[in-house]
């Protein structure tokens, strides 16, 4: 399987795991880190062995096919339309943008350009997601009828350094930051959603640092902070859903999916590991059936958006999955305003299974 070169915009923390796990994939090569702090991307190139250039320099590597966007939220449109302008496939951290309206843009400009989009989370691809899926589709619960999706935690500003965009008023908040993996994993499970309703408050009106060298610092919350809500899918499925910053402590599980005939319990879905615990008669652990289900494998979503480039098949974390996940997210904080049930303005196509076994790893290549 051919490589396929890849440069990254945006050198903070979740580049780390991106640049150290790209080489894991044997249809990927990391060519060049970009960040708009020339120190930033000095360093991680030092660091994985590769050049730091300008993002004007990447873009117009011939080396380079997939711009890998880690920049933060605000700024995703923006570099993602510079680097299809130049030619290039992207795949963005989540989520794909700010709003609906900026996500299309980039969505049309790519296939204007006959381009790829791609986008975080992938890790409904990991092993224990997809072994959950397996389940479902067997019929092991039924029909689907409902579920919960909870991420409930304190807040941020407790672990990152620089955390004033988590709540800096649009694309920000814990239903946009971390809503992505939620809402996703449930659309790979059930397929599109097609009313919300919600309500959200905000806990608090600032938030302290706790690390770093701006610890102590006071940061400004301009966003709700505690959503609650129901997501109805097409398939006639309800699922509640809180996403929170305000709370310290919980019981729930992450994912429950309840069905005419049984219940699955699916692991952390910002995790591609975990047990799936299946009830039929009584909830039983269940063995983890695919690949990817051992480690933090970010990035396999970017190694199987360049498998389908190679073998000219749609993608999994492709942007009208991303592009139907936003308009969830944008829709329930509309509700949260309006007081109303919301109507999508998207729909997507659920998301093909992975194979049990895989083929885009250095070990399997060698």
């Amino acid at each position: 399987m051919r490589r396929l070169g890849i440069g990254v915009i945006g050198c903070g923390v979740i580049s780390e795991i991106y640049c150290s796990n790209i080489p894991r994939f044997s249809n990927l090569a990391l060519r060049a880190v970009a960040d708009m702090r020339a120190e930033a991307a000095r360093a991680k190139g030092k660091a994985h062995g590769v050049p730091a250039v300008s993002v004007d320099e990447l873009l117009a590597r011939e080396d380079v096919d997939i711009v890998l966007n880690l920049t933060v939220p605000q700024a995703h449109v923006e570099v993602g339309l510079a680097a299809i302008a130049a030619g290039k496939h992207v795949y963005s951290e989540k989520p794909l943008a700010g709003s609906v309206a900026e996500a299309q843009r980039l969505v049309e400009a790519a296939e204007k350009a006959g381009l790829r989009i791609g986008s975080a989370p992938d890790t409904f691809l990991g092993g224990a997601h997809q072994s959950a899926r397996a389940l479902l589709d067997e019929g092991r619960i039924g029909t689907p009828t409902a579920g919960t999706a909870t991420l409930m935690l304190a807040g941020h500003e407790r672990w990152h350094p620089n955390p004033d965009f988590y709540y800096a008023g649009p694309g920000a908040g814990p239903l946009m930051d971390m809503g992505p993996y939620y809402i996703t994993a449930m659309v790979h499970c059930l397929g599109p959603v097609a009313r919300v309703f919600a309500r959200g408050a905000k806990g608090r009106s600032e938030r302290v640092i706790a690390t770093g060298p701006r610890a102590g610092e006071a940061v400004p919350v301009e966003t709700p902070t505690h959503i609650t809500g129901i997501l109805e899918f097409h398939s006639g499925a309800l699922v509640q859903i809180a996403t929170s910053f305000d709370v310290r402590a919980h019981l729930h599980t992450p994912l429950e999916l309840y069905g005419t005939e049984g219940s699955l319990a699916i692991p952390d879905p910002n995790r591609f590991d975990g047990t799936v615990r299946l009830f039929e008669s009584e909830w039983r652990d269940q063995p983890t059936t695919h690949a990817f289900g051992d480690d933090n494998w970010r990035g396999l979503g970017l190694a199987d958006m360049a498998a389908a480039i190679s073998e000219n098949r749609p993608h999994r974390a492709n942007g009208d999955l991303a592009l139907h996940v936003l308009d969830v997210m944008e829709s329930a904080l509309r509700s949260v305003e309006t007081g109303q049930m919301e109507t999508l303005r998207t729909d997507c196509v659920r998301p093909e299974p992975m194979a049990r076994e895989t083929t885009l790893t250095e070990q399997d290549a060698a």
